[in-house]
C-alpha cells in the first residue's frame, strides 16, 4: 500500500510540475478536467452524477471555464457575465427539480449548486494565479501550504500530538500537529522565497511569503476536515479510486481546493 501511494504521489508531482511550469492552455485544460472529475465525485455522494442535475452542473462548469478563459475579451464587466452564469445555473437547477418532481430532494439541488463553487470555481484559482505577473512563482504557494502543512502536521502530530483537534471527526489529528503544520508551512514559505529570490530573481518579500504560508496552512486544514466531514456524513471512505493509494481527486485536493483562492487574494493584498 505504501509503495502504491508513494508511486502515485511521485506521478502527481511530475504532472503538477509539467502542467504548472507550462501554464497557459495546458494548465487551463488540466484544471478543467480535474474540476469535472472532482465534481462527478462529489455528485456521486448525492447520487446525481449521471442525472440531469449533475449533467447541468458539468455543463455550467464548462461554461464557467469558457467565461474565465474569455474574460479579457468580454465587452461588459466580468462581474455581470459571471453573475448571469451563476443565476442561470440556479434557475436551471430549480426548473429540473420542478419538472422532475418528486425525483429530487432539496439537498440534492443544493449539492449540485454548491459543487460548482466548491470544486470548479475554487480550483480555477490555480490557473488564475498562474496567469498573473509573477504567477509562475506564486502558484507553488498553493501546494506548499496545502501539502507542506499536511506533511508537517503529520510529523509533529506523530511525535508530540496529545490534544485532539476534532475528536469525533478526525481522532488522529491533534492540536499540536495543526500548529506544527502552520509553522512548517510558514517556514517552507520562507525557504521558498529565499530560493526563488536567489536562483529565480523573483524579488518577493520573505515576510509576505511567511504570512501566506501560515494562513494557507491554517485554512488548508479546514479544507481537509470539511471534506472529511462530508464523507463521514454519508459513510464513505474515499470520494473515488482514480489515484491509487490516495483515493479520488477530492481526497487528494481537498486542502488545495480551499487554499488556492486564499493564496490568490492574499498574494494580491500583500
Amino acid at each position: 500500500m505504501f509503495k502504491t501511494r508513494l508511486l502515485s504521489g511521485i506521478l502527481l508531482v511530475i504532472i503538477a510540475l509539467i502542467t504548472i511550469i507550462s501554464g497557459g492552455n495546458i494548465l487551463f485544460g488540466t484544471v478543467l478536467v480535474i474540476s469535472l472529475i472532482g465534481l462527478s465525485e462529489l455528485y456521486k455522494v448525492f447520487k446525481i452524477e449521471k442525472k440531469p442535475l449533475g449533467i447541468c452542473g458539468y455543463l455550467f462548469t464548462i461554461g464557467y471555464y469558457v467565461l474565465l478563459y474569455m474574460s479579457s475579451l468580454l465587452s461588459k464587466s466580468n462581474h455581470d457575465w459571471f453573475m448571469m452564469l451563476f443565476l442561470g445555473y440556479l434557475i436551471c437547477l430549480m426548473a429540473i427539480m420542478v419538472f422532475a418532481y418528486p425525483t429530487y430532494h432539496a439537498d440534492q439541488l443544493m449539492a449540485a449548486y454548491f459543487g460548482l463553487f466548491y470544486v470548479a470555481v475554487m480550483l480555477s484559482y490555480i490557473y488564475q494565479i498562474r496567469i498573473e505577473v509573477g504567477g509562475v512563482f506564486k502558484v507553488w504557494l498553493v501546494f506548499i501550504c496545502a501539502w507542506g502543512c499536511d506533511t508537517c502536521a503529520y510529523c509533529v502530530g506523530m511525535l508530540i500530538g496529545k490534544h485532539k483537534m476534532a475528536p469525533v471527526l478526525s481522532p488522529k489529528k491533534s492540536v499540536e500537529g495543526g500548529i506544527g503544520g502552520i509553522v512548517g508551512a510558514a517556514l517552507i514559505g520562507v525557504l521558498y522565497a529565499l530560493a526563488i529570490n536567489k536562483w529565480g530573481g523573483a524579488g518577493v518579500g520573505v515576510a509576505e511569503f511567511a504570512i501566506i504560508g501560515a494562513a494557507g496552512g491554517a485554512i488548508s486544514q479546514i479544507g481537509d476536515l470539511a471534506a472529511s466531514a462530508i464523507k463521514r456524513n454519508y459513510n464513505i471512505k474515499d470520494y473515488g479510486k482514480l489515484i491509487p493509494g490516495h483515493g479520488g481527486i477530492l481526497d487528494r485536493f481537498d486542502s488545495v481546493i480551499i487554499t488556492a483562492p486564499l493564496i490568490y487574494f492574499l498574494s494580491n493584498i500583500l
